[in-house]
């Protein structure tokens, strides 16, 4: 049987092929279809997006140009020619013109205390006894002493004259008259040694009564009633402290000593004790002393000022903050602290035109006292400054000043009420 399979002609392959082509003409048509309408939905979206930003550009710009066209509220204030006090500050202590540790001079049983503690007590008042009894009897010693001594005297005196008289009829040797003067002086030195010993005894018997050395207040007792004291005990009876007047020791750098110096060569120095916090004023003195040397560690120096003392405002050892009254500048030229703003050229203000436009002025400051500015140069008197919302500002910008914050006529935000 033959096998052989049938052979095909040679356009039988290009058949299904053409076929095939035909099939995938629809496909390809529709996706070149898909491509470009979603082709046209991109160009929509691009455009209409685009026209959306520079829409929004337009107006981001129309409000950039509003907003920089409205003025910005600011606090205002003159520049002015004032006389301005010049002070150099200092922190220090409030401390006694005397403290007095009372002691015995004498020992004794403490018989009798006569003050309470914080007492105010005047120089000489009595505060303590101790047992007067021993040197009483000791004074009454002494003067019996006197007496007898001044018996014995008083007949080798007589003695001596007799003798004398002895002598001038030449009647006994010159020796003898001799020897009974040098009798009767030792007579008189044994009295004048008793009325020493007695004077020693007064004096100890006024020791005995423990008086206050000055005027001041009494501190916490120290000794109880019945002990017995000694006058080389270390621990006294009280301690005594004058609060009326009260001293205030400070420090300042040791740069400012030549103008305190010159300053108080020229005449007494005022000085003013506030709290710590510098917000209660405690007192108004003056400048006693410089101290004589510099504190090498800390380049300070020391002064020393007084002050009335009445009401007992200033307490010893307390913190006080001082300011010291160095001169007064007269007419100098004026303006807030808080209108001098620094930048890289230095320090400068925003100057206030007639037309309400604000421009940078430079300045050059002299010093600063408190909430003012001293200025060398830059301003003139009369001259308005920005003093509160400098930060909004730029050259050329109008402003429309407003009270400050807190000022009768402000809003609830700090700006000025519209009228």
């Amino acid at each position: 049987m033959d096998h052989t399979a049938p052979q095909q002609g040679p356009g039988t392959a290009s058949v299904p092929a053409a076929t095939a082509r035909e099939a995938q003409k629809p496909r390809r048509a529709a996706f070149y279809i898909s491509l470009g309408i979603a082709l046209a939905l991109g160009g929509v979206f691009f455009f209409s997006r685009k026209r959306a930003e520079n829409a929004g550009a337009a107006a981001a710009a129309s409000g950039s140009a509003a907003a920089a066209a409205r003025p910005t509220p600011v606090v205002i204030a003159q520049v002015q020619l004032k006389d301005v006090p010049i002070y150099l500050e200092g922190i220090g202590n409030a401390t006694p013109l005397a403290t007095v540790t009372v002691k015995t001079q004498v020992d004794g049983r403490l018989d009798k205390i006569f003050f309470t503690e914080g007492q105010n007590v005047k120089k000489g008042e009595l505060l303590a006894q101790v047992d007067p009894r021993p040197f009483q009897i000791a004074l009454q010693q002494a003067q019996a002493a006197i007496a007898k001594d001044s018996a014995s005297a008083a007949n080798a005196r007589v003695n001596q004259q007799r003798y004398q008289t002895l002598v001038d009829q030449k009647l006994i040797a010159k020796q003898q008259a001799d020897d009974q003067k040098a009798l009767a002086d030792s007579a008189t030195a044994a009295v004048d040694s008793d009325r020493a010993q007695a004077a020693t005894a007064r004096l100890q018997l006024d020791y005995a009564q423990i008086k206050s050395p000055i005027d001041g207040v009494t501190g916490v007792r120290l000794v109880d009633q019945g002990n017995i004291v000694h006058a080389a005990d270390q621990t006294g009876i009280v301690v005594v402290t004058q609060l009326d007047p009260m001293a205030v020791v400070f420090t300042l750098p040791e740069d400012d000593f030549p103008r305190v110096s010159k300053a108080l060569a020229a005449g007494a120095l005022g000085v003013d004790a506030y709290s710590r916090d510098a917000t209660t004023l405690l007192g108004k003195g003056q400048l006693l002393l410089i101290d004589n040397q510099v504190n090498q560690q800390t380049a300070t120096i020391k002064l020393k000022a007084s002050f009335p003392n009445a009401e007992r405002s200033l307490w010893p050892n307390a913190f006080v903050k001082a300011r010291l009254l160095l001169t007064t500048r007269k007419g100098a030229l004026v303006v807030p602290a808080t209108a001098i703003q620094r930048g890289p050229q230095g320090t400068f203000v925003y100057l206030v035109d007639a037309a309400n436009k604000a421009s940078v002025r430079p300045v050059v400051i002299d010093s600063t006292q408190d909430e003012l500015v001293i200025l060398k140069s830059g301003l003139t008197a009369g001259d308005k400054v920005v003093v509160e919302g400098q930060n909004a500002l730029r050259a050329g910008a109008s402003v429309a000043p407003r009270p400050p914050a807190g000022s009768a006529g402000a809003g609830p935000n700090g700006a000025g009420a519209k009228p």
